[in-house]
């Protein structure tokens, strides 16, 4: 928090400079420019990001050099890379326009309807599945040039994505956060045993598709686990332990696809979130099962940088996942 306090008052200062020294000819838009490099690392790109062409954002960093007194960017090979200086302008610089922005429009003058906001949403593929989709048909309906890109990042702290890869919102299991980060608890999921139909074992033993699956059989029953870094344990296993017992894990897979798809195409079962398993078995040919332990259910928070707090677009598209993600717990036919 002290260096980007430090970074902020660097920014203010070269403002401050800025305005001392060449107010009547500084273009305070150079700042956006400034801003759309530091996203893009490519003077195309930020130029698509902002509405200019190339050359005129070639010709605005020629400015911004100039009136900085710093290179700024410079090319390493195929990649264009920010200088020290730049990267440390990065945080406090975006914070600034967003303020600024709010303050100028207020958050009430946003329109959804012709905002060509882009954004970037970490999450694992349950998302691609249940919020995407009807995120998509809302977003075609209320704001048409709007872009979303679900990502799958798996840092060693999930929450690095915000800082470390360009994205806006992350959804994850509710954890320790970062004083910088803000959060919303969005979603509450509870879990259930899937296995493909008319698997042979539950059929033999008797159990039927809504049953409890009796422990034993859950134990003895090869399961494939559901882990994006290829641990053995997940939900479930610390309540099996309690009890002195363990289950058979013989395959895990870093999307909930993978571990559907496969208990569809085996004797293998999985232990599959309640609303994604309801969402999907009809079409895979699977049976849902309950699970032999209490398995916790698991709080899911949307977290994001709090210089994003007040930026109208982000408020807006976080509003609206609330919105889907809340309907998507209470919908009745996805719940057990």
């Amino acid at each position: 928090m002290v260096a980007e306090k430090n970074s902020y008052e660097k920014l203010i200062i070269c403002i401050i400079w800025i305005c001392i020294t060449n107010f009547k000819t500084f273009d305070l838009n150079l700042l956006r420019v400034l801003d759309a490099l530091l996203r893009e690392r490519s003077t195309v790109r930020a130029g698509r990001r902002i509405g200019l062409s190339q050359p005129a954002v070639s010709a605005a960093l020629a400015r911004l050099r100039l009136s900085l007194g710093d290179e700024l960017f410079f090319r390493s090979g195929k990649t264009f890379e920010p200088t020290q200086f730049a990267l440390s302008l990065e945080v406090p610089l975006r914070n600034l326009l967003a303020q600024l922005e709010e303050l100028i429009s207020g958050s009430d003058a946003f329109d959804p309807a012709v905002s060509e906001a882009r954004f970037r949403i970490s999450g694992a593929d349950f998302f691609a599945e249940l919020l995407m989709p009807v995120l998509m048909e809302r977003l075609q309906g209320m704001a048409p040039s709007m872009r979303t890109h679900l990502v799958n990042m798996v840092p060693s702290k999930p929450f690095e994505a915000l800082t470390l890869y360009d994205v806006d919102l992350v959804l994850i299991p509710d954890m320790d956060l970062p004083d910088w980060a803000e959060h919303q608890r969005v979603l509450k999921s509870d879990f259930c045993v899937i296995a493909r139909s008319g698997h042979q074992r539950l059929a033999s033993a008797g159990v039927r598709p809504g049953d409890v699956i009796p422990i034993n059989l859950f134990c003895d029953i090869s399961h494939v686990l559901f882990s994006a870094d290829g641990k053995r344990q997940a939900q479930g296993d610390e309540a099996l332990a309690r009890i002195g017992r363990e289950r058979r894990v013989v395959m895990t897979l870093p999307v909930f696809s993978g571990v559907y798809r496969v208990v569809a195409g085996s004797e293998l079962i999985a232990l599959l979130p309640s609303a994604l398993a309801r969402h999907v078995a009809p079409s895979v040919g699977l049976d849902i099962f309950l699970p032999p332990v209490n398995v916790p259910s698991v709080q899911i928070v949307m977290a994001w940088h709090r210089r994003m707090n007040a930026d109208p677009a982000h408020k807006w598209l976080r509003q609206q996942i609330a919105e889907l993600l809340d309907d998507l717990e209470n919908a009745p036919e996805l719940r057990l």
